[in-house]
């Protein structure tokens, strides 16, 4: 580990970029004035509602002999050299969450779906299958995983038999093509229950999408 002009090493080191997502200023507000309440033996304020100020702070820590802006230079523990940066350095809270191994492990072959998408259900209290969400989704397109998508988001998933009108276009029922008053020209192909659903949903609208079979088509 790195340490500083005084011998003192760091528990943690944390990359800084997490800290605009996180938009927890109050923590570097909070290392700043641990630093110089270390050193000065008196309690700091960081309220918003009339508490220290950073600037008056970063003064009473430069009066100290340190830097303006509560940064250290730090030495490496591997090379024996300078780090080529000034290192945001000093005490502070850090709580460990209770993260468990066992509390989280889960696995499913089989097991309940939702009524309504036919989908398996979402979270280990429910038995629940294992979320392949959208990134995972574009790392297989991108390794051009077609079969491997199909099985993850269709197979194993909500996999549902339709009969389609090759001639219209339409899912029919049973067979049986509402529109054209035939069955000669219906099809079986296999689509996502979630397909279906919102295929339905958009006929209520007044909205008609149709499927075009490339037998058919080419």
């Amino acid at each position: 580990m790195p340490f500083n002009d005084l011998g003192m090493c760091p528990d943690m080191i944390m990359n800084p970029h997490g800290y605009p997502s996180r938009m927890t200023v109050g923590k570097l507000m909070e290392l700043l004035s641990g630093k110089n309440a270390v050193l000065s033996g008196r309690f700091h304020y960081g309220t918003a509602f009339g508490g220290d100020q950073v600037d008056i702070v970063c003064e009473e820590l430069a009066a100290r002999g340190f830097n303006y802006l509560g940064k250290d230079m730090l030495t490496s523990g591997i090379t024996g050299q300078q780090l080529c940066a000034y290192i945001y350095f000093g005490p502070i809270y850090y709580q460990k969450l209770k993260h468990m191994v066992l509390d989280k492990m889960h696995a499913r072959a089989r097991g309940p779906r939702a009524v309504l998408t036919r989908q398996p259900t979402e979270g280990r209290a429910r038995d629940g299958g294992l979320r392949l969400g959208e990134m995972e989704r574009d790392c297989l397109i991108a390794y051009g995983a077609s079969m491997l998508l199909m099985e993850r988001l269709m197979v194993s998933s909500d996999e549902f038999k339709v009969d389609v009108c090759s001639q219209c276009g339409l899912i029919g029922y049973k067979s049986w093509c509402q529109m054209c008053r035939s069955s000669r020209t219906m099809a079986t192909i296999k689509i996502p229950y979630a397909c279906k659903l919102l295929f339905q949903e958009l006929q209520s609208m007044n909205i008609i999408p149709k499927i075009s079979l490339s037998k058919y088509t080419d």
